[in-house]
């Protein structure tokens, strides 16, 4: 979990998506969307996604239960959780 302590704590904000694989023919138009935004915003923030399935230790770290699940950190601290 250290490479993620580094991707969080970047002094910009960082939306994470944590997704599952087998589900991502289901979330085209939402991913898309993702695109879009990280596209939008430039180095203004990162949009970052995690496969649920490849990263159980951190998944189960942060309760991650839903899918998909979105977190925006900035400085380190978690700032939306939806």
């Amino acid at each position: 979990m250290a490479k993620f302590g580094e991707l969080i704590g970047s002094n910009i904000p960082v939306l994470i998506d944590f997704y599952v694989e087998w589900e991502e023919e289901h979330a085209n138009d939402l991913h898309s969307v993702l695109r879009d935004v990280a596209a939008a915003l430039g180095d203004k923030a990162k949009v970052i996604k995690i496969d649920i399935e490849k990263n159980e230790t951190l998944a189960n770290a942060l309760r991650i239960k839903g899918n998909p699940t979105f977190i925006i950190y900035k400085d380190v601290e978690m700032k939306w959780r939806q």
